[in-house]
């Protein structure tokens, strides 16, 4: 147990929270007023401040700092609110209580921000920085569902708020939280997410569907049961284990293994508020020191994302995250009386109760609030609540210890705090330490495209409402190598498969596309559904035309209207047809151009691919920016302008030639994106790094003249004139040996990759085992001798 320090003994500066305070509204009650997102939150500061027995006025007239949990309203980019909301949550709260706070402070997303902030601004004060704060968050997606599913348009209220001021915006803080991959297989929603790890849990521990579901029950029906009690809770009912994991209609499976009344109730009208300060400060209003309550210990870890986890069953940062709040705090776990562990699912309570050798009926509880599914989980504002009750447990039995534990993203960050009335001063926890050593684990390699024999790791299935199912899986392949898969609707055996109790390490079967991996029972499976087939040339296509001349292929992206920028069927095309153009034995020289004379390609379509914008060939844009390896020529015909993946597919061709009106550049990061279509590789490579820098931090454009001085392109023509120039140079490199061409290609790619010199000549020498059994070589010695034109055959 730490060493209590005499309150008279204490640093002015240390803090101390000296008032806490919740708000609520539900739908039934007789007087539910629809209060907005502020003035429930106002409510909630104002009985903070009361909780401390000085007057309101005069704790008010003391706050310096007033803190925000962010909302779910504004958790990500696209978040929205319907109902609209103040400019500005903190000052919005502060204006209805007669606050002029010198700071305000808007946090970022997630569970864990609460006790995160907690553990911040009691630094800030310490620090001096600050002398009072307050911090508070408040949901009220109840009311806001409610009314804008009950009341007409015209009818509503507008919740809008123009208040300035100074703002200290933290912004979402999610970067990592979800993948593209993740994106592309519809992997989103922190639902699918958990129900995952929750699966992984339940093989790891070798259990049986029937068995792990009553576990989870067990687990979760106390909570309900203090929740009843809570009059803050939005389902206050106490329920059997039984009742919460029985499927019925009123109770669905929303996601595998979860039905509904396990999983985390957002739709809550809920807010929390606590006010904390330095002792000089509470000493100065007169504060009763037997309401003090002081932060201990507290620690802050994040996990890595979820593709990267060594081990999906579980996260460890969570449980050290609780060991060092405890170290920092110098008391054992057994010491705490009072917990709240988050509880959004199952498997956030049993990442934490696990490896601290708890259990699920622990006599003191896992929660103070009645947990997530039956007191509510108020977005990220759920552990405010936990705190509130904390710092009340403490009071009511001074010198114990509670234990808060916050969670954010998908057992992605968490923050940990050790409350009690015995008086310390600050402690600094050295949370940085602890990531280091969790850090230090090699996190699994992913792959986007995967194909291949496969083992299953984990998954889960979302029953539709229309009767369709949605299939998610994530699968190991033969190197070690993690994927993210689905399954297709309507494959029924697969579906099978993932009922079962045992499908987790059943050998499996992935195929990759452009929509991404998708997962069968068997090879067999698979090859039923996708029968193999070899690459041709249709007849005609909607947005390419193509024409053959001898061992030439002229490709031309058929898209002017939209300057030849690729939605994701161009794309498709483009990609048939240079699947077609490299299995070609008769084929050897490619030209790539744009359908009239102002653009070659101004890159992705994005006033087309808002909602499949993820949907790009395996091979890249134009079937071309990501193959690993173009075995015969492509020649870039640029007629126009060449921006954006335009430019990126310019880049991926082995010559490009201009129109000397054409323009080149990569203007991404002007609308909010990058080159990842090997702009920022292939341009650097092409113009040196300084050209490059400047052109894609800036989104300069390069004329034709200038790209050639920059060697980004050969070969300039006159206006108009670029087709009859890249012809020119297609029936230069047919003059040539065909195979000598593709051997050259594909030495010159493997030389890229190898660093020194030597080695990178070395690696060449096996072009000459090629050579010496072609009949090309043959034949191109003995014309030369003969002194007549070879006749190559591409052999």
């Amino acid at each position: 147990m730490s060493t209590s320090v005499p309150t008279e003994a204490l640093d002015p500066s240390t803090p101390v929270i000296v008032g806490v305070g919740q708000a609520s509204e539900r739908l039934s009650d007789s007087g539910y007023q629809g209060l907005c997102e502020a003035d429930l939150a106002a409510r909630a500061v104002e009985s903070a401040m009361a909780d401390t027995g000085a007057r309101v006025p005069s704790v008010a007239a003391e706050i310096d700092t007033v803190v925000g949990v962010r909302t779910f309203e504004e958790s990500s980019p696209l978040s929205s609110s319907p109902l609209g909301r103040p400019d500005n949550m903190p000052r919005a709260v502060s204006k209805r209580i007669g606050m002029d706070p010198r700071r305000a402070v808007l946090g970022v997303t997630g569970g864990q921000s609460p006790q995160s902030l907690m553990t911040e601004f009691a630094g800030e004060i310490d620090a001096g920085r600050c002398s009072a704060a307050v911090v508070f968050g408040a949901e009220v997606m109840s009311t806001v569902r409610h009314l804008v599913s009950t009341v007409s348009d015209d009818e509503r209220p507008d919740f809008t708020e123009e208040v300035g001021g100074q703002i200290d915006d933290r912004g979402y803080a999610i970067a990592g939280l979800t993948s593209h991959q993740e994106a592309k297989h519809g992997f989103l929603s922190p639902m699918m997410q958990y129900a995952v790890l929750e699966n992984a849990r339940r093989h790891r521990l070798g259990e049986s569907r029937g068995r792990y579901a009553r576990n989870m029950g067990e687990l979760f029906a106390p909570m309900s049961r203090i929740a009843a009690g809570n009059p803050h809770s939005a389902a206050p009912v106490a329920r059997s284990a039984e009742e919460l994991v029985t499927v019925d209609e009123s109770n669905r499976v929303v996601a595998d293994p979860y039905t509904r009344l396990i999983v985390a109730r957002d739709q809550v009208n809920q807010a929390a508020a606590v006010v904390i300060m330095s002792v000089g400060m509470a000493r100065e209003l007169g504060i009763d020191p037997s309401r003090w309550v002081f932060l201990h210990g507290h620690a802050d870890t994040r996990e890595r994302t979820l593709m990267q986890r060594p081990d999906l069953s579980t996260g460890p940062a969570a449980a050290a995250a609780v060991q060092h709040a405890l170290e920092v705090a110098e008391v054992d776990l057994d010491e705490v009386e009072h917990l709240d562990i988050y509880s959004c699912f199952p498997i956030a309570v049993a990442n934490v109760i696990d490896p601290l050798g708890l259990g699920g009926d622990d006599r003191r509880g896992l929660t103070l609030t009645g947990g997530l599914p039956f007191f509510g989980g108020p977005g990220n504002n759920y552990s405010m609540h936990a705190i509130a009750e904390a710092v009340d447990r403490c009071r009511s039995t001074p010198d114990s210890y509670a234990l808060v534990v916050a969670n954010g993203g998908v057992l992605s960050k968490t923050s940990a705090g050790v409350y009690s009335t015995r008086p310390t001063p600050w402690v600094t926890d050295d949370s940085a330490g602890v990531q280091e050593l969790l850090d230090s684990v090699p996190a699994v390699q992913t792959r986007d495209y995967a194909d291949g024999p496969a083992t299953l790791e984990s998954f889960t299935v979302i029953p539709g409402r229309d009767g369709k199912r949605t299939g998610i899986v994530i699968g190991r392949l033969g190197d070690d190598a993690r994927f993210i898969a689905n399954v297709h609707a309507d494959d029924d055996p697969m579906f099978d498969l993932l009922a079962t109790d045992h499908a987790i390490g059943s050998r499996i079967y992935v195929r990759s596309s452009a929509r991404g991996n998708r997962v069968f029972t068997d090879r067999a499976a698979m090859l039923r559904r996708h029968p193999p087939s070899s690459p041709s040339f249709r007849t005609s296509y909607e947005h390419v035309e193509i024409r053959r001349d001898g061992h030439l292929l002229e490709v031309t992206i058929n898209r002017p209207a939209a300057r030849n920028a690729l939605h994701p069927a161009a794309n498709a095309e483009l990609d048939e047809v240079f699947d077609a153009y490299f299995a070609d034995s008769d084929l050897w020289v490619a030209i790539l151009t744009g359908a009239g004379d102002v653009a070659f390609s101004a890159g992705n379509d994005l006033s087309q691919t808002a909602g499949t914008g993820l949907e790009v060939p395996k091979n890249g844009f134009a079937g071309l920016t990501s193959r690993r390896h173009l075995p015969k020529p492509v020649i870039a015909a640029v007629n126009g302008y060449a921006l954006g993946g335009g430019c990126e597919i310019a880049l991926a061709c082995h010559i490009i030639v201009a129109d000397e009106r054409a323009t080149f550049g990569l203007p991404e990061v002007k609308v909010g994106l990058a080159a990842l279509a090997g702009g920022l590789v292939r341009l650097p490579a092409a113009v040196g790094g300084a050209l490059a820098r400047d052109m894609i931090l800036t989104g300069r454009r390069l004329d034709a003249a200038e790209a050639l001085g920059a060697g980004l392109i050969s070969r300039i023509a006159p206006a108009g004139e670029v087709m009859n120039l890249a012809r020119d140079v297609a029936a230069e490199v047919l003059a040539a040996s065909p195979t000598s061409v593709r051997e050259s290609l594909r030495a010159m790619e493997t030389a890229r990759a190898i660093p020194d010199e030597i080695d990178a000549i070395d690696s060449t020498a096996n072009v000459v085992d090629t050579l010496l059994v072609s009949k090309d070589t043959i034949e191109g010695i003995t014309a030369f001798v003969s002194k007549r034109p070879p006749r190559w055959t591409g052999r």
